[in-house]
């Protein structure tokens, strides 16, 4: 792997750039009507994706921790996982739009998307070629036929 930084971590980082943005950038700053409701919505998204996905993983009886792919033992490709290869990592990034928004500074969406790609380079990547050693051409068809993200 790439790097040893656990995803919390990684998320606790982008959390914290984006409230020193808001707090000290003097421009960027936005209000619209709803935007506690879309606020409430993403963070209830994100947490029926993460609890669907982890219970995914714990009733597979494979390892969550993404540190470690090749303690994995089972591939993971029904349920909520047919329309993402990453919906823990999903639920993150839910997560981090809903704290930009709350943090109302329109430049948060773009540590958002920086989360993106660090996770994409980082974490994902080298978690693929871990995946793909284990467990071949079955994850190689699994990657054609489902997003990374969404």
């Amino acid at each position: 792997m790439s790097l040893k930084l656990p995803p919390v971590l990684i998320f606790l980082l982008f959390s914290i750039v984006m409230f020193l943005l808001a707090r000290f950038l003097p421009f960027g700053d936005f209000q619209f009507f709803g935007r506690n409701n879309l606020v409430l919505f993403l963070m209830g998204m994100a947490v029926l994706i993460a609890i669907i996905s982890l219970s995914q993983f714990f009733s597979r009886k494979t390892t969550i921790d993404p540190r470690t792919p090749f303690k994995t033992t089972k591939l993971v490709t029904r349920g909520i996982y047919k329309y993402s290869r990453n919906p823990m990592y999903l639920a993150i990034l839910l997560v981090l739009l809903a704290w930009g928004l709350w943090l109302g500074n329109a430049f948060n969406t773009l540590v958002a998307a920086g989360f993106v790609g660090y996770m994409n380079k980082f974490q994902i990547k080298p978690e693929e070629q871990a995946l793909t050693t284990i467990f071949g051409k079955e994850y190689e068809q699994y990657c054609t036929q489902v997003r990374r993200w969404f």
